[in-house]
């Protein structure tokens, strides 16, 4: 699917209801946070591999392209990867983000920029750029894989990261699941029950008598 086509649907979409979507997907570890809430990633994975060394996280700057995502797989390392500059030079190139499994500083600068930048640790210990490490390939980021060209989704619930054929399978049931939600937020705006719209007591009734059942919302317009 076209870029532009499939990043226009997911800006519409939490990473909580693409999670309802589909409960196997890939996300990321909870510790890895956003820096500024409030912000969004979309975009495809530029990977990169390092420790306690930033020289490859510099090339992988370079080498990114606009709407690309630098994932850092600086294993866990409690040392900064990144910074005010390298996220003011992704800003610049048009990156949807920075995600970090290690550590990031210059948190007031970022924060300031209003840029997406997720990290496991804020820590002002900086690193060498000595050591050559590889980019664009598939890494470990957050517990679970990543690779080059993954689609990642990221706002302040979590990081999700899926290949294109899975978000394909997904979006449908996706963009279903928040436009009930956004029908049932609605009505109890307007002081409907939510137990009104749930098929709450049939699925707990059932679930006693140990029989099959799935909680739904039922809401319509």
């Amino acid at each position: 699917m076209n870029l532009k086509i499939w990043k226009s649907r997911l800006e519409k979409l939490d990473a909580a209801c693409i999670c309802d979507a589909q409960k196997n997907l890939r996300v990321m570890d909870h510790a890895i946070r956003p820096i500024t809430l409030g912000l969004k990633i979309i975009g495809r994975a530029h990977t990169v591999r390092c420790r306690k060394d930033f020289l490859s996280v510099l090339r992988a700057l370079d080498e990114a392209r606009e709407d690309e995502v630098l994932v850092v797989d600086g294993g866990g390392d409690k040392v900064a990867f990144a910074g005010e500059l390298f996220s003011t030079e992704a800003k610049r190139k048009g990156l949807s983000g920075i995600v970090i499994d290690g550590g990031c500083r210059d948190i007031r600068q970022i924060q300031k920029m209003r840029f997406p930048v997720y990290a496991r640790y804020i820590t002002p210990i900086a690193v060498t750029a000595k050591k050559i490490f590889d980019t664009q390939i598939p890494i470990k980021c957050g517990g679970v894989p990543v690779f080059p060209g993954d689609i990642i989704l990221a706002d302040d619930d979590g990081i999700v990261v899926m290949g294109e054929e899975e978000m394909m399978k997904i979006l449908d049931a996706a963009e279903s699941i928040q436009q009930k939600e956004e029908i049932v937020l609605a009505k109890m705006e307007r002081g409907q029950s939510l137990f009104d719209m749930l098929n709450f007591r049939e699925h707990y009734e059932r679930i006693t008598q140990k029989q099959k059942s799935q909680l739904m919302l039922r809401a319509t317009k």
